[in-house]
């Protein structure tokens, strides 16, 4: 089994080699990226570049990259503009497709593994979600991806267009060939109604994960175990599947993010011994 921690950690600051460098000491094999703008400029190649080289130095493996879903994030995870591919206007569903574009050139220069695509925003962030525009949106998305190599996940996120039974058919219906999966999201996943059902339902189309908990009500991104998800069961249901790929913690560093990160430490080692024991 392999941990990552994805770079949501520090998603509030402009990403530093001294954030990997701490994820590294902590233990941590790899790391998703956060595509914000404010967080890591992928438009520019001198920044690819640079996370590049901090990779490289902390030995750290880029597991995956998130797609862009908004342009800027500020104190307590408030978003800027939302960048949306199921916007039903053609030129703003667009505009967030070749930001997507744009990110996977972090994937054009550096080796990674999945592409983690939301289809649509979660309901608590408002707007308008179409299916017709969600669905030519990651179309061309995994048409981008395809010739780079990585797989793209669409996660589940709570919205009417990603439970995860929502997402088989659009994988099955739409996208068979293309290698496209699903990102088994356990914090949104509990909100939507439990963790070990997403999981049968999701079943082999799982890809990939995040990692987090909550109490029932608020997508908080705890630590797992301060929350209230059931761990032992829901992973005892990723063993069932037969998942054998990277569990990526996608907590908030909200407060302290050194004290998170060490909470995040031990909670792996909680992880691996469950999972040793089923």
């Amino acid at each position: 089994m392999q941990f990552g921690i994805s770079t949501h950690l520090h998603h509030e600051q402009r990403l530093t080699r001294e954030h990997l460098a701490r994820i590294a000491a902590a233990g941590f094999e790899a790391v998703e990226v956060f595509a914000t703008r404010s967080h890591v400029d992928y438009h520019d190649d001198g920044t690819i570049a640079q996370l590049e080289g901090w990779l490289r130095d902390t030995g750290l493996r880029l597991h995956g990259i998130h797609a862009p879903i908004t342009d800027r994030l500020g104190a307590n995870d408030t978003w800027g503009e939302v960048i949306s591919n199921a916007a039903a206007d053609n030129a703003r569903r667009q505009a967030a497709v070749h930001e997507t574009d744009l990110a996977l050139n972090i994937a054009r220069r550096i080796e990674t593994t999945v592409l983690v695509v939301h289809l649509g925003v979660p309901d608590a962030q408002g707007g308008e979600n179409s299916r017709a525009a969600a669905l030519r949106s990651i179309e061309e998305i995994c048409r981008l991806a395809e010739p780079i190599g990585i797989q793209v996940a669409i996660e589940v996120i709570p919205n009417a267009l990603s439970d995860p039974a929502s997402l088989v058919r659009v994988i099955e219906r739409n996208l068979e060939g293309t290698g496209a999966g699903i990102c088994l999201d356990f914090g949104h996943a509990f909100l939507l109604g439990g963790v070990p059902d997403a999981i049968e339902v999701a079943g082999e189309h799982i890809i990939t994960t995040h990692v987090h908990d909550n109490g029932g009500r608020r997508d908080d991104h705890l630590v797992p175990f301060r929350g209230r998800i059931d761990w032992d069961a829901s992973l005892l249901s990723m063993q069932k599947i037969g998942y054998d790929g990277t569990y990526v913690m996608e907590v908030a560093g909200a407060g302290d993010p050194a004290a998170v990160l060490e909470d995040t430490r031990r909670a792996r080692q909680r992880f691996e011994r469950i999972l040793s024991a089923v």
